[in-house]
């Protein structure tokens, strides 16, 4: 294996295997994914700051076996931050994890050396003693079903800015780098169910309008024709796919963040095609726009009781 030492930030890491193709069907190897999660750095590590991270692995690429990776504290460098949490209860046989907290640029080179493709985290953050504190976003995934596409995801997803907006919130949306898209606002809540309860209530309130269009309930048979308003990521003990992560699909392409106008475009008849962004286009995308998704300078509004 082609191994050397690399300096970055002052911190000395090595790298393997740099020409190893890991999207075929575009030629784009390790070299290229590491060299893109460095220049994207500046705007994805703020989204990603406080949040312990799950990673997927593919080390023999996007066409070979994968795998998620939480307890990845345990072999991270001693320099990678760390943080000990309650293991959901997804995770077998342990109480706790070990999971790593992505700080600065040489922890995303560590992971991307490891063929951690996707970044994902969760909707909380840890406080200073590493305690978990109350959710601070919310999160509406909208993921198409058979029969349908990010066209009727953007109808649905202009309808729950609406409602969001009516609810004093202030969200914002991005791709999910495979089929569907994102809705996310910063909040303020009164327990950590409560996002859930609150996500739940507008998903059905979506239903009872257009019952047609959309479900939120993930049994397959529901699904065709309609677009499943996902909920359930809001509980805490799941993650989703982080603003300017990679995901591992054929082209690789990223969860970008797009504009309100970009998806009422798109919900009007604009070429889907045009909110699909690999690497390339989404660093050119913030030379010129910056951060659409900056949650720090937006409102963080209280969910409604319930």
């Amino acid at each position: 294996m082609s191994r050397q030492r690399v300096h970055i930030e002052g911190r000395q890491l090595e790298v393997s295997n740099l020409d190893k193709v890991l999207f075929p069907e575009v030629g784009f190897t390790k070299a290229q994914v590491i060299d893109y999660y460095v220049r994207i750095a500046p705007v994805l590590l703020p989204h990603v700051a406080g949040r312990p991270v799950t990673f997927t692995r593919w080390p023999n690429g996007v066409d070979g076996q994968a795998f998620f990776e939480k307890n990845s504290g345990r072999h991270a460098p001693a320099w990678v931050r760390s943080a000990t949490v309650p293991s959901p209860g997804s995770s077998k046989g342990r109480e706790t994890l070990d999971m790593v907290l992505l700080t600065a640029v040489p922890d995303l080179v560590w992971s991307a050396n490891l063929a951690a493709l996707e970044v994902h985290v969760p909707q909380w953050r840890l406080d200073a003693a590493g305690r978990a504190e109350l959710p601070d976003l919310l999160v509406l995934d909208l993921d198409p079903g058979p029969g349908t596409g990010v066209t009727e995801c953007a109808r649905v997803g202009h309808r729950l800015r609406e409602r969001l907006v009516a609810d004093g919130l202030d969200p914002v949306v991005k791709t999910s780098g495979s089929k569907g898209l994102q809705v996310y606002a910063p909040i303020v809540c009164e327990d950590a169910d409560h996002p859930s309860r609150y996500a739940k209530s507008l998903a059905q309130g979506l239903i009872r309008e257009t019952p047609e269009d959309v479900v939120w309930r993930m049994e397959k048979a529901l699904r065709p024709g309609k677009v499943l308003v996902d909920w359930s990521q809001n509980n805490t003990a799941k993650t989703t796919v982080a603003p300017y992560s990679l995901r591992a699909r054929a082209g690789a392409t990223v969860s970008t963040p797009i504009s309100w106008a970009e998806l009422d475009a798109v919900r009007d008849g604009a070429d889907p095609a045009t909110v699909r962004f690999d690497t390339a286009a989404v660093l050119a995308r913030v030379d010129e726009l910056g951060d659409l998704f900056d949650i720090a300078a937006r409102r963080r509004g209280a969910l409604p009781p319930g």
